[in-house]
């Protein structure tokens, strides 16, 4: 058996999600490979549920926190895993640091921040061959740089049928009736979240056509959720309400799902729930849903994509025109 390999993973929901296609790469290039994926405590509900995975590790700092000690630490407690290789995802310095004191031969990664040393496996980043973030962590399986663009297997979250019927119980959802899930939220900023007035249009077209409708957020996203499901009584707002893994389940038993460029996106487009995926200052040709069959709402004006947290030009006109009767033809 070959030794393990050690993934640092990156800091996001969707970027954890199509991270899943280097985990496949690595287990069709040895069925026997065991994965191990050091991450934040948040994902380890996600790494749970993709089968490549032996386990995930967490990394109990913030996102965007140095903790020097704690992964110095960390690193020391690892090398007792006798890890053969590393992979590391995020391009900061400070992500490289504990394969390094893990003492792990082969620390593979692109060449960012002054990795020099760290890593010892640096490799450039061809973002013209490698337009995509999934065709960017799947090149780095290979023993060296791509010369073609890498075919990216398609992620597949595990989901758990029978915790549907108790998650519908929880919170009095109506089975009865075909739901569409909403993802009105996108944690990078305003310029990725289609208007709220439009998902509350959207929501009281689907409810008023006999479909129930979930909204699904964090906590952050509480109010939004309420905003758009006041007045609807087939609207239900369980932005904050549930845990990661639920959301993964009742995702699964939805006939559909409408969603901004966000991680709940790619969580969707992976247990297989038919997608509407509208896309604002980011762009489709960077971090698609990774679904065949999944629809795209993208205006591609000419000020997009920006990539900017909030709309430089103060319109957000690249969602503002895609209107709610767009989305609803769009959908299955």
């Amino acid at each position: 058996m070959s030794a393990p390999i050690l993934v640092v993973g990156p800091s996001w929901v969707g970027d954890m999600v199509m991270a899943q296609a280097l985990f496949m790469r690595l287990r069709e290039q040895d069925p026997t490979a065991a994965i191990d994926v050091l991450a934040p405590g948040w994902s380890l509900p996600i790494l749970a549920r993709m089968p490549e995975v032996r386990r995930g590790i967490e990394l109990p700092l913030g996102h965007g926190q140095l903790g020097l000690g704690a992964r110095i630490g960390l690193g020391r407690i690892l090398r007792s895993e006798r890890y053969g290789r590393a992979i590391v995802l995020p391009g900061s310095w400070k992500s490289a640091l504990v394969p390094w004191v893990a003492r792990i031969p082969r620390r593979t990664g692109y060449r960012r921040e002054l990795r020099y040393g760290l890593l010892n496996d640096l490799r450039p980043l061809d973002k013209s061959l490698l337009p995509t973030t999934a065709q960017r962590f799947v090149a780095l399986v290979g023993d060296r740089a791509p010369s073609a663009t890498p075919a990216v297997p398609q992620p597949r979250l595990r989901a758990e049928p029978g915790r549907v019927s108790a998650l519908a119980q929880q919170w009095a959802l109506d089975r009865s009736r075909p739901a569409v899930a909403l993802m009105p939220g996108a944690e990078y900023g305003p310029s990725k979240r289609w208007p709220s007035a439009n998902f509350a249009q959207l929501a009281a077209a689907l409810a008023a056509a006999g479909r129930e409708v979930w909204i699904f957020g964090s906590g952050k996203e509480r109010e939004l959720g309420a905003v758009i499901a006041r007045g609807n009584a087939g609207v239900r707002n369980l932005c904050g309400e549930t845990a990661l893994a639920d959301v993964v389940d009742l995702l699964s038993a939805a006939t559909a799902a409408v969603t901004n460029d966000s991680g709940l996106m790619h969580v969707a487009a992976a247990v297989g729930t038919p997608l509407i995926a509208i896309f604002g200052s980011s762009s489709p040709a960077h971090t698609p849903p990774l679904a065949q069959g999944a629809r795209i709402l993208y205006r591609g004006l000419s000020c997009s994509p920006c990539f900017e947290r909030e709309c430089p030009l103060g319109h957000l006109n690249c969602l503002r025109e895609i209107t709610p009767d767009q989305v609803l033809a769009a959908l299955p």
